[in-house]
């Protein structure tokens, strides 16, 4: 670990020592002061706010002063000197003549402490919105590239927020599992609650396992139109809005771009990363299904237990404690007969096929043997044979399912026809359609936008019998096609696409509208 990452040994000391409350007041005070633009206070200053901030306690003579001096030798304080001001008195001079302000270690000592609070009172969450928001954030940075004349601050505020839903994402999809695995191991809750809070989960797990992979497409889609624009120009205009102060000396630009640099990749491996590698947002498909699976199967447990009267572990502790009261060994024993002792022989019932040829006073050891069948065995009770069972006839069955199948792919060849186009088409000219034609319309398309791009720039799909075919391009023109149904309007991003049905020639009649 370089020497740039390593954490000052001394920098959180304050939060283990015994005046751990008063350290931490003054640290509060500080960061409250800091917030309204003050960068120093004086001993009268800091004692009159230590109650703004939750400290009652009264202090003790020059308690506050020697943890002003404490802070002060961690380097969390710098101590001043306030030569401008006018002193009357010698006691006056003393208490006003020293300002304390927070150090850059100080800063950084009170920021982990309130991100430590933030993380224990927080809860994790796999929110949809945040999806929503990172592809609304893409769609606005390509609009903005693509205009020349827009405000570079607008790409530096967009590109901002777009950083910030993927941190979201990212810390809560983080504390999100590792409350998911603490929920899967935590068996010694009440029931009751157990039992719901877990329902709930799943619940909530298979809301956003619906949506992720339609989610997760379009980010991806963002992400390919904004690098066709350029992501080095992007973070260039980026810069430009951003206006770094120059204040250090040091030029903060390289520093800043490498920092975008980073946070791009990281969105990159969420959705679409280079090399065929699986995106994180796979992962997190995958996570959430085994983590459906085990709480289904917790309930289950959880049911079962419920349905019996008592469980095994608890017959067990029964027992132990029968065991542990018996008086003498005589009575372990036959405690030990009952509990675990044979049950009656379930085959004694059985006879021999002529009964009368073995005599009543034979004992079971002379006695020829009896067949036991293997379901007597196995399951307790013995077959009972009777007259088979008539064949029903199904001709009337299969006569009307052949007929509803041929009535089913006659509709369906109805709709692939209407759909078939002559040559390509924009979608955004297929003005109406029925709701049924849009469905299967919609199904071949994502099949289509799911696929590798072939060398001529287009995504292909086939229906699963091979009869229809559907070629899709990209306009990237940003136009959006609005396509009118009996339950409503969709609007999506407008594409170039060509149906074809296998083996059949258009008809213009016949093509889409």
């Amino acid at each position: 670990m370089t020497s740039t990452h390593r954490v000052p040994p001394e920098m959180f000391r304050f939060a283990t020592e015994q005046n751990v409350d008063l350290y931490t007041a003054i640290l509060h005070v500080f960061g409250e002061a800091n917030e309204r633009l003050e960068t120093a206070l004086g001993l009268d200053g800091i004692s009159d706010r230590l109650a703004s901030v939750g400290f009652f306690r009264e202090l003790g003579p020059d308690e506050l002063g020697r943890a002003l001096a404490q802070l002060g030798k961690w380097r969390l304080l710098d101590v001043i000197q306030n030569h401008g001001a006018d002193y009357t008195t010698a006691a006056e001079y003393e208490r006003g003549n020293l300002q304390y302000s927070l150090t850059r270690r100080g800063e950084a000592a009170f920021a982990g402490v309130q991100h430590a609070l933030a993380v224990l009172a927080s809860a994790g969450a796999l929110q949809t919105a945040v999806l929503d928001a990172i592809v609304d954030r893409l769609d606005t940075l390509y609009a903005l590239m693509a205009d020349e004349a827009s405000p570079n601050r607008r790409i530096f505020t967009t590109l901002s927020e777009l950083e910030g839903h993927l941190e979201a994402l990212r810390v809560n999809t983080k504390q999100f599992n590792g409350e998911l695995q603490r929920l899967l191991r935590a068996e010694n809750a009440d029931l009751d609650t157990f039992h719901e809070v877990k329902r709930a989960t799943v619940a909530y797990l298979q809301e956003f396992v619906t949506d992720l992979d339609h989610r997760s497409h379009e980010i991806r889609e963002a992400i390919r139109r904004v690098e066709s624009r350029g992501v080095g120009a992007l973070r260039g205009r980026a810069l430009l809005g951003a206006e770094l102060s120059p204040i250090g000396g040091d030029d903060p630009a390289p520093a800043w771009l490498e920092h975008r640099r980073l946070r791009w990749e990281g969105l990159r491996l969420w959705f679409d990363p280079d090399g065929g590698a699986r995106p994180r947002a796979e992962q997190l498909h995958t996570v959430a299904r085994r983590a459906i699976v085990a709480l289904l199967a917790a309930l289950e447990r959880i049911g079962e237990s419920r349905r019996r009267s008592s469980s095994a572990a608890r017959d067990f502790r029964v027992l132990a404690h029968a065991f542990a009261a018996a008086p003498a060994e005589d009575d372990l024993h036959r405690l030990w007969g009952a509990a675990f002792g044979l049950a009656p022989a379930r085959h004694a019932h059985l006879r021999h096929a002529d009964a009368e040829l073995v005599p009543t006073g034979v004992s079971w050891a002379d006695a020829p043997s009896v067949e036991v069948s293997t379901l007597l065995r196995r399951a307790g009770r013995v077959e009972r044979f009777s007259r088979t069972g008539r064949v029903r006839d199904v001709t009337a069955v299969r006569r009307a399912r052949e007929e509803r199948a041929r009535r089913e792919r006659a509709e369906l060849e109805a709709i692939w026809r209407r759909l078939r186009t002559d040559g390509p088409i924009r979608l955004s000219a297929v003005a109406e359609l029925g709701h049924e034609e849009l469905s299967y319309l919609l199904d071949l398309l994502g099949h289509a936008l799911d696929g590798p791009l072939d060398s001529s720039g287009a995504r292909r799909a086939t229906t699963s019998d091979g009869r229809v075919e559907i070629v899709a391009r990209p306009t990237d023109d940003g136009r959006l096609a609005m396509i009118r149904t009996p339950r409503g309007v969709l609007t999506a991003p407008d594409h170039v696409v060509e149906i074809i049905l296998v083996g059949q020639r258009a008809r213009p009649s016949e093509a889409a509208q």
